[in-house]
């Protein structure tokens, strides 16, 4: 496998991340630095270790991870929208929209997990392929975080413009992503 298709598959595998992260980006007001670089880095981590995992696991199981991964996604994805724009009507004491200020860890693993799962699957083509699975997936992972960090950037300036819908708009990016890796996997 040429450096090349690893960066080509690299960037198609970073697109979930990338947009969870303009969503984050757009729900989370003043979103700063050090979270940006915490969640891509978070998201990167995920996206280096889903192959490693796939490679290790080889085709034993290949059949029921294709049959639900996009289930899961779809799952974990419409459960962080979902809550987002439930969120986004809660009224704090002022009669304002409740937005949070961080993601919790917990909502980052999540993500992490549901923007990582075809991850696993090319590992495991990998495995197939005899590619070298290290250099890949530090490949994939640095790809990963590098479009990360430019979607929450991208995303907290679509914030600013959006304001107070910002929370229900990340929130529909979300479950839209959920929604397309459900029918893509269902209809391809």
């Amino acid at each position: 496998m040429t450096f090349y298709s690893i960066v080509l598959i690299a960037f198609g595998l970073a697109m979930d991340a990338f947009a969870v992260s303009v969503s984050n980006g757009i729900a989370i007001p003043d979103f700063k630095f050090s979270q940006k670089v915490k969640m891509s880095i978070v998201f990167g981590l995920f996206q280096f270790l889903m192959p490693v995992l796939g490679f290790l696991l080889g085709r034993t199981i290949v059949d029921f991870i294709a049959f639900i991964d996009h289930w899961i996604a779809f799952a974990l994805l419409s459960l962080i929208g979902g809550n987002m724009i439930l969120e986004a009507f809660k009224k704090d004491a002022e009669g304002e929209i409740s937005m949070e200020s961080t993601i919790s860890n917990k909502i980052l693993i999540f993500q992490a997990i549901a923007t990582s799962i075809d991850a696993l699957i090319i590992g495991i083509t990998f495995a197939v392929l005899e590619a070298d699975i290290y250099f890949s997936s530090i490949i994939i992972g640095v790809v990963c975080f590098g479009l990360s960090f430019i979607g929450a950037v991208t995303g907290e300036k679509l914030g600013c413009i959006f304001k107070e819908k910002a929370e229900i708009l990340g929130g529909v990016i979300l479950i839209g992503i959920g929604l397309k890796t459900l029918i893509e996997h269902l209809l391809f």
